[in-house]
């Protein structure tokens, strides 16, 4: 027999906005140094957990390796980031430059979804447009014919009401200020509506959600001295949602 899921079973995840830079060219790295130059005015913060990717055949021989870091430095005014393979470590450093990017680009960002806690809702609506195709000129009866359709582009409109608390340093506190964010490349949420957990984190295998890229829109401020401060986001997709329904 089914079980019909409550709202404890839900959960919202979420990467930062301003944490993916995916249009790195080789002259955005060092030959010799740490410097990295990804794009200015981003939202890296030290200790961010990042993940650095160069395209299918470049040559990284004396370069900063490939693989996950932590944000050791990040100067938005100029976009120079510097890496290190552990939290507060020492900077990574090249002794020669990537090449035979070709085409392709290399790719800083956010690796991991963080658990929003402070979360009390979320909803996410699909819609479809509605394509006109009735037609004239059919045999009339004594009903009035009715018009027809057909179903046309989806879209996605999402939101979420998240306490406000005294602690800055949360993802939640993040998620409230990606509002203001300029640049929102990176801002991705996971929507459980059945989150499995196995050691602490979402199993996806047996989890159900929807996963989308996302811009944000709208910071909605509520204070009232009855209740608990909230702020009620809006997002939505900026591309097709991954829809994951499946316990299997």
């Amino acid at each position: 027999m089914a079980t019909v899921l409550s709202g404890t079973s839900g959960a919202l995840y979420y990467k930062p906005a301003g944490t993916k830079d995916d249009q790195l060219a080789a002259s955005a790295f060092p030959s010799t140094g740490s410097d990295i130059t990804v794009g200015s005015y981003l939202n890296f913060k030290v200790n961010d957990q990042v993940t650095l990717t160069y395209p299918s055949g470049a040559t990284t021989t004396g370069a900063i390796a490939a693989g996950d870091y932590y944000v050791l430095t990040y100067t938005a005014s100029t976009g120079v980031m510097t890496v290190s393979s552990t939290e507060g470590g020492s900077a990574e450093t090249a002794t020669a430059q990537p090449s035979g990017f070709g085409t392709g680009k290399a790719s800083i960002a956010y690796k991991s979804f963080q658990s929003v806690a402070n979360v009390r809702t979320w909803s996410f609506e699909v819609t479809r447009e509605e394509i006109d195709t009735t037609s004239i000129g059919g045999t009339l009866g004594q009903t009035a014919p009715f018009r027809t359709f057909i179903s046309g582009f989806a879209d996605g409109s999402g939101s979420a009401e998240v306490y406000f608390t005294d602690d800055d340093t949360t993802i939640a506190s993040r998620l409230i200020e990606d509002v203001t964010q300029r640049k929102q490349a990176g801002a991705t949420f996971k929507l459980y509506m059945d989150a499995i957990l196995s050691s602490g984190t979402p199993n996806d295998t047996t989890s159900r959600s929807i996963e989308l890229e996302a811009v944000l829109t709208q910071a909605s401020y509520a204070v009232s001295p009855d209740d608990a401060q909230t702020v009620s986001i809006s997002f939505r997709p900026t591309s097709a949602p991954t829809f994951d329904f499946s316990k299997s």
